[in-house]
């Protein structure tokens, strides 16, 4: 096996974000079903329990369940997780948020005003800073703290550990404009996604000296500059304590503390019924037991209605589980103002405390009220139960405690994917590799993860952007859709045939394996080249809420098995999943998560970008871990970037997106739910989708 490598940390994005692990061609242009009318509105919008502030009580603290605790502060380090990332949502300049659509829109807390003043010869930005915006030290944000972290990040200083250059390498200068608050800064090449930059922004005293950089922001954050600022860790409890921040210009925080705790995932949902937590994201399993007890009492609400009066399940309601739907704005934010995605405008319709049949709880802004009676311990997905059967009713101990919790629901800026190792045994082989993509069933995927969570069941169609984002398209027809004879007839072309001698032992006359595979369609039978066995190594992770994951790995086995393919199932601790297997290439098919983004030009270019050999005989596959590419598609993606037209801009994203699935390295099957459990008191907080949080709404109903 060719030995692979990936660069240095300065040309790396962290993967930290990238393994989302548990929820888990003759046209090349033009092709797929309509452009930018399909995402008129995002799949599923955010699910937040939508509050005006005057509904939301003053103060309080909110405790939001983590995974893990920061190993640094600084974002722009290789080791930042998701954590970091909220932190740093909640306590420093984030210039540009994403509204319901994840399309950016400029901040008006931190920037009066940013434009492209000047795109010929050279690309110019202006920003003119909010006057009132102030670090938490009492200093002013000024062109100063711009230079100091385009310094930082532009790579030319490898004394800076920083995780990437995205961007910042373009850049030729920054200066400052009219005044201390108003910013220039001059590109040295064109670069569409701009408005990606000095997100999220740090004073020069982290970022002036390599050395401050690289260890000042890694244990604590002295100074912010959001509606939080960080009041400090305690590592033996597992918490991280964020509160008001004093110096806060903008709309006041409504919460005192926002901490967040870590939990496992196992475990969170016995957190939520004891009220040790306030909001956590959820395993399908877990949030399946909540929506049980909900169904439950809404259908006694039902039976004990009064007479006339229409039954619960007439009456509208939101993608969240048991609770009455709250009316949205189009761009969430505060009035007057491009949104801040995801919060609530003034005067959009409070979210109603309790939904039909919960118990009353306390509206303490703490939500610290007595402990609910502890849950009966789970026995897991699927345990103990057949697979299509619905499961018991929840015990009697569960619907107590469970009683007060809400599940809400969106669908993640993520798809779950099947990766092909373009460089591994007969996937180098393109037809093999179309050949698996045409057996693989996304409709029925997407349908056996989604539907049963009342989210819509349509496959991904794209791999640079998900449902809803501008610019989406279902580029699919570029390879084709399901075609078990199709497929067969590449694996032939290849020279895969059925049996040693043309005919495998045990077939039937029409070619046709006695048997079936689970029940769903019968096996073809294997395929043999020179003797070997087309035999396929699917490597999945393991661990707590990879469940569903290892359903959908099975259902996929059995599609291939169909064409003739056989596939051995490894799980692997999700430790080691990405660094030990995916990474080094130790896999023929592999499921897991991706992100995508607001800047897709700039993100995924490295993703899909064609591995290139190295001075060492090592392969750099920056993050295409599957190792195919193109030289085609890496020339879309950087005209992509360089293009300040936002429509032509979408057009060579979407003729790469084309290229990427003719390519057949990888195959999107579903976007990814998001499942988030809270208190029916919880407001603003919950499945923020494609949209970007808005911290200082957050709160408890009054």
């Amino acid at each position: 096996m060719t030995s692979t490598r990936t660069p240095s940390p300065l040309r790396r994005r962290a993967a930290a974000g990238a393994a989302v692990l548990t929820a888990l061609l003759p046209l090349l242009a033009g092709c797929g079903a309509g452009g930018d009318d399909e995402a008129d509105g995002p799949a599923v919008p955010p699910d937040i329990a939508a509050a005006a502030r005057a509904k939301v009580a003053d103060g309080g603290t909110l405790t939001w369940a983590v995974d893990a605790l920061p190993a640094t502060f600084n974002t722009f380090q290789t080791d930042a997780d998701a954590t970091a990332q909220r932190v740093a949502q909640a306590t420093l300049p984030t210039l540009f948020t994403l509204d319901e659509r994840g399309r950016p829109r400029r901040d008006p807390d931190y920037l009066t005003a940013a434009d492209v003043q000047q795109r010929k010869p050279r690309q110019v930005v202006v920003y003119r800073i909010n006057p009132k915006a102030v670090w938490s030290d009492g200093s002013a944000l000024t062109a100063a703290d711009f230079e100091a972290q385009w310094k930082a990040l532009r790579g030319k200083d490898s004394a800076y550990w920083a995780a990437h250059n995205d961007g910042y390498d373009r850049i030729d200068r920054v200066e400052r404009g009219a005044n201390d608050r108003e910013v220039r800064v001059t590109f040295d090449k064109s670069y569409a996604d701009w408005p990606s930059l000095f997100t999220p922004l740090y004073p020069r005293s982290v970022t002036g000296t390599a050395g401050a950089f690289n260890d000042s922001a890694r244990k604590e954050l002295k100074t912010s500059a959001g509606p939080f600022r960080v009041e400090g860790t305690d590592t033996a409890q597992g918490t991280l304590t964020l509160a008001r921040n004093p110096r806060w210009w903008g709309d006041r925080a409504k919460l005192d503390r926002l901490v967040l705790r870590v939990v496992p995932r196992e475990q969170r949902v016995e957190a939520l019924a004891a009220r040790t937590v306030d909001l956590a994201e959820l395993a399908p399993a877990a949030a399946e037991r909540i929506m049980k007890v909900n169904a439950q009492d809404k259908e006694g609400s039902d039976k004990h209605r009064v007479p006339g009066a229409a039954p619960s399940s007439a009456l509208p309601s939101g993608p969240s589980s048991g609770a009455p739907s709250a009316s949205r704005s189009a761009a969430s934010g505060a009035p007057s103002k491009p949104a801040s995605a995801s919060a609530p405008a003034a005067g959009s319709a409070s979210r109603s405390a309790a939904g039909p049949g919960a118990a009353p709880a306390s509206v303490r802004p703490s939500g610290s009220s007595a402990p609910a009676p502890a849950p009966s311990k789970p026995s897991g997905p699927g345990r103990g139960r057949p697979e299509n059967k619905p499961p018991n009713r929840p015990a009697a101990a569960d619907v107590q405690a469970l009683r007060g919790l809400v599940v809400r629901k969106s669908l993640e800026p993520a798809y779950t994917q099947l990766a092909l190792n373009g460089a591994s045994g007969a996937l180098t082989d393109e037809r093999v590799r179309r050949a698996v993509v045409r057996a693989v069933d996304r409709k029925a995927l997407a349908e056996y993860v989604l539907a049963p969570l009342g989210l819509p069941a349509d496959p991904a169609g794209n791999h640079v952007l998900v449902a809803g984002q501008p610019g989406y398209q279902d580029n699919s027809d570029a390879i084709g859709g399901r075609d078990p004879k199709a497929a067969r007839s590449l694996l032939a072309d290849a020279g895969w045939k059925e049996g040693r001698e043309g005919r495998a032992p045990g077939a039937k006359a029409d070619g046709k394996a006695q048997g079936d595979a689970g029940g769903k369609a019968a096996a073809a039978p294997a395929r043999y080249k020179d003797g070997k066995k087309l035999t396929l190594r699917l490597l999945l992770p393991k661990g707590p809420g990879t469940e569903p994951l290892r359903a959908v790995g099975e259902r996929i086995a059995r599609q291939l098995d169909e064409i003739g393919v056989r596939t051995e199932i490894q799980q692997v601790d999700g430790a080691g999943f990405f660094k030990d297997h995916i990474a080094s290439g130790d896999f023929d098919l592999a499921l897991y998560g991706w992100p995508t983004g607001a800047y897709p030009a700039t993100e995924a270019r490295p993703v899909f970008a064609k591995p290139q050999p190295a001075a060492d005989g090592s392969l750099v596959v920056e993050q295409n871990y599957t190792r195919v590419g193109t030289d085609q598609i890496d020339r879309l993606f950087d005209q992509a970037s360089t293009e300040l037209d936002e429509e032509a801009a979408q057009d060579l994203l979407a003729r790469a997106d084309a290229r990427i699935w003719a390519a057949a390295g990888s195959l999107p099957l579903y976007q990814r739910p998001e499942l988030v459990g809270t208190r029916r008191t919880v407001a603003n907080a919950g499945a923020f989708g494609l949209a970007t949080p808005r911290y200082q709404d957050m709160g408890f109903l009054r």
